[in-house]
């Protein structure tokens, strides 16, 4: 098993020129996952999997209960590729892109990205109830990978995109869920990517935030060069994707053009 994570951007010296970074790229190859059970009958969690005809594969390795998630995934993305995954939950598209954002270990095969990561898969990730708005953009931001000083810089336009004015002064466990929400989108999508992994929390909000989230997130994927989008609004997929691959089982069909999203639903 393998993973390479490479920054696309890297530090100049200050007696030599900055080399030219390498363009963003994504790559899997015969990438496997396995999740191990413990304290389940295998047998019953084999009837339950079946019962519910998605989700990865049971079987044994090393003697111990496993459910495969990916199997011998193939996947291989440049600059400007837009690739939305579909299909049912427990499909694997979730554990593909944490995969990809370095959050799961290859079992087998491997997993090299090359540019700067931005995995906008939780909503919540990082909010402290307890802290005040301002602090939980600062939060958010660290783990996003950003420097003190980078966050400080767009802490002006991320507050004024949150709409919460005063608000962001008080602990967020005083905010209703639409402003935790703002709150957390502005947060999330304050950031300079090369390479977008993306879940569909992206639609919060009420109907005008959503206007203005769309808006945010068009801007972010435009300066990033992949981005990889996993949705069930075929609609939202068309809009965002030049490519879309489905997944079944753990299992993954070869990446087609979006233009023939229908025809791999019907597939």
């Amino acid at each position: 098993m393998k993973r390479v994570l490479t920054p696309v951007r890297p530090q100049p010296s200050l007696a030599a020129a900055p080399a030219k970074a390498p363009p963003a790229s994504v790559s899997c190859r015969d990438l496997t996952l396995r999740f191990p059970v413990y304290g389940v009958d295998a047998k019953s969690l084999k009837k339950s999997l079946a019962a519910v005809t998605v989700g990865g594969r049971l079987g044994r390795h090393a003697g111990v209960t496993e459910v495969q998630a990916i199997s011998d995934l193939n996947l291989e993305l440049k600059a400007g590729d837009r690739l939305g995954l579909i299909g049912h939950n427990g499909s694997g598209k979730t554990t593909l892109l944490r995969a990809l954002s370095g959050a799961y270990e290859p079992d087998e095969g491997e997993v090299e990205v090359h540019g700067r990561i931005a995995a906008l898969l939780d909503l919540n990730l990082g909010i402290d109830p307890s802290a005040s708005g301002y602090d939980n953009i600062r939060l958010r931001g660290r783990i996003s990978g950003l420097s003190s000083r980078e966050i400080e810089a767009r802490m002006d336009e991320i507050a004024e995109f949150t709409g919460l004015g005063p608000f962001l002064a008080m602990p967020v466990k005083t905010y209703s869920a639409g402003m935790q929400a703002r709150l957390a989108f502005a947060a999330a999508t304050a950031v300079e990517a090369d390479v977008i992994l993306m879940d569909e929390w992206i639609a919060v909000g009420d109907s005008d935030f959503k206007k203005l989230a769309h808006k945010r997130l068009l801007k972010l994927v435009e300066r990033a060069g992949i981005l990889v989008l996993a949705s069930h609004d075929h609609n939202l997929l068309k809009l965002y994707c030049n490519k879309v691959m489905r997944m079944e089982g753990g299992v993954a069909s070869p990446v087609t053009d979006i233009r023939k999203l229908g025809d791999l639903l019907a597939a």
